[in-house]
C-alpha cells in the first residue's frame, strides 16, 4: 500500500486528508503536537482500514521529524509527504507594526524551516518511490496583501518558493504547493476569532482537490484548491 506522512493531522485539513487517503487504501504516519487529539484521529483513520502510525511531537524538533520518517520506513517506504502543520505567528492576527518578532520567527520556523527539514529527512524514501510527491499547504495570503496576515503570508510565500526550487532540483518527484482556499478550521478561528466562519467550506469538501493532484499527477507547481475542484485546470501561474 502507498504510505503518506501528514503533519498537523489531528484535526482540520490534515485529518480530512488522512480520511480521504485511508479510504483509498493508503497507510498513514500522522503528526500533531497534542497526543490525545492525535490518538483520536488515528483511531478514526485506522477504523477506515489504514495502518496508522501516530507520532506526537513538534515538527520544529529534528528528532521528531526523524521519528516520522522512521515510522514511514516501518510501513514500507514513503510515497507522499504533506506539510500541513502551520503556525500563525500571532493569535489573533495583528498588523505588522504589532507583530512580535518572536511570533514571526515561530511562523517561519514551523511553516518553512520545519517543512524543509522534514523534506530533507524524507528525500531518500521519496526518491525510491515510483510516484514520490510532496504537498506543501500554502495560502492565498502568500500572494495577496490582507491586513493582519503579513507574517503568516510571508511564511507561506517562502514555502511557495521553497516548493518551486525543490521541484527544479528534484525532477523525479512531484512537488505541489496548494492553496486550499477558505475553510472552516480552528486555525482560521484562532486567526480571526470575531469573524463568522459558519459559511466557509469544511476541510472535508476541500480534500478532493488534493486527491485530484494524486490522480492526475500534473506538473510540479502552485495550484488552487477551488480551481482543482471546479475546473479543468487548477494551475496558478504566480
Amino acid at each position: 500500500m502507498p504510505v503518506a506522512i501528514i503533519t498537523g493531522a489531528s484535526k482540520g485539513l490534515g485529518r480530512a486528508l488522512g480520511a480521504a487517503l485511508a479510504e483509498r487504501g493508503w497507510d498513514l504516519v500522522l503528526d500533531a503536537r497534542t497526543a490525545s487529539a492525535l490518538e483520536d484521529s488515528a483511531r478514526d483513520l485506522a477504523g477506515r482500514g489504514a495502518r496508522v502510525e501516530a507520532v506526537a511531537g513538534d515538527v520544529t524538533d529534528a528528532g521528531h521529524r526523524a521519528d516520522l520518517v522512521a515510522a514511514a520506513r516501518r510501513l514500507g517506504g514513503l510515497d507522499l509527504l504533506v506539510n500541513n502543520a502551520s503556525a500563525l505567528g500571532a493569535e489573533p492576527l495583528v498588523r505588522l507594526e504589532e507583530l512580535a518578532l518572536d511570533g514571526l520567527r515561530q511562523a517561519l520556523e514551523t511553516n518553512v524551516v520545519a517543512a524543509l527539514g522534514l523534506i530533507r529527512e524524507a528525500l531518500p524514501l521519496l526518491r525510491a518511490s515510483a510516484a514520490g510527491a510532496v504537498v506543501d499547504v500554502s495560502s492565498d495570503a502568500a500572494v495577496e496583501a490582507y491586513e493582519t496576515w503579513g507574517g503568516y503570508g510571508a511564511s507561506k510565500a517562502a514555502l511557495d518558493q521553497l516548493s518551486a526550487v525543490l521541484a527544479v532540483e528534484e525532477p523525479g518527484i512531484r512537488v505541489w504547493a496548494i492553496d486550499p482556499g477558505d475553510m472552516r478550521t480552528d486555525l482560521y478561528g484562532a486567526a480571526v476569532p470575531d469573524d463568522d466562519a459558519s459559511g466557509r467550506p469544511s476541510p472535508e469538501t476541500v480534500a478532493p482537490a488534493f486527491l485530484r493532484l494524486l490522480d492526475e499527477r500534473p506538473a510540479s507547481g502552485r495550484y488552487s484548491g477551488p480551481s482543482l475542484l471546479d475546473g479543468p485546470s487548477g494551475v496558478d501561474a504566480r
